[in-house]
């Protein structure tokens, strides 16, 4: 089936895991826990590491299971101003989403400001028709399938007329289950033996527009 939109993850997709920035809010994260939790770093990192395969984010997990709800001091904790300096504008990636031959979008299990500083920073805001951020799907985003399903509604698009590209493989596998054309973004060769399609370069995905 033809193509009609392209759908961006945000973090550790448009711009390389090499650059650091999901280190640190993953040790922003683990700040956060223990304050909160009361607990040791390795005893809030376990707890995380065994439950928050249930959920979309860390945040969805607190929510459901340890009765947090100041979302608004989580996001000032967890994307504080300045968290995208390390980028710079990046005049190949944006020549490179310029010649793509279809629209494209951003759905980021982050919030909305986090994503405005990336683009912003990367220099391609005013690349994307719409960016569906963690707010907009009511806090549950990926792999949720009611995310998918409400943001190719908003688009007018269907699973498999929309090319969705992730570095995560449950985000990616929870799109391809839907039956939609899902990418993962494996750019330094962590999943060799993933089952659905997977590239090492962002350019790559060329190959898959028909």
């Amino acid at each position: 089936m033809t193509l009609h939109y392209i759908l961006f993850d945000l973090d550790n997709t448009l711009y390389s895991p090499r650059y650091g920035l999901e280190l640190n809010v993953g040790r922003r994260i683990a700040e956060f826990l223990v304050a909160y939790l009361g607990l040791s770093l390795e005893e809030a990192l376990n707890q995380r590491r065994e439950r928050i395969q249930r959920y979309g984010t860390t945040l969805e997990w607190l929510i459901a299971e340890k009765g947090y709800t100041d979302i608004e001091a989580y996001y000032k904790a967890i994307h504080p101003e300045g968290e995208a300096d390390t980028l710079s504008p990046d005049p190949t990636l944006r020549a490179f989403l310029e010649s793509l031959p279809l629209p494209r979008g951003i759905l980021t299990n982050s919030p909305r400001e986090h994503a405005d500083r990336i683009l912003s920073r990367l220099g391609i805001a005013d690349l994307f028709t719409h960016i569906f951020d963690i707010r907009w799907h009511g806090l549950k985003g990926k792999p949720h399938a009611e995310a998918f399903h409400r943001t190719l509604n908003a688009l007018g698009t269907l699973p498999e007329t929309t090319l969705f590209i992730d570095d995560t493989p449950r985000y990616v596998t929870g799109y391809c289950i839907l039956g939609g054309q899902g990418i993962l973004l494996d750019e330094e060769n962590a999943y060799p033996a993933y089952p659905h399609p997977r590239i090492q370069n962002l350019r790559e995905l060329t190959g898959f527009l028909h």
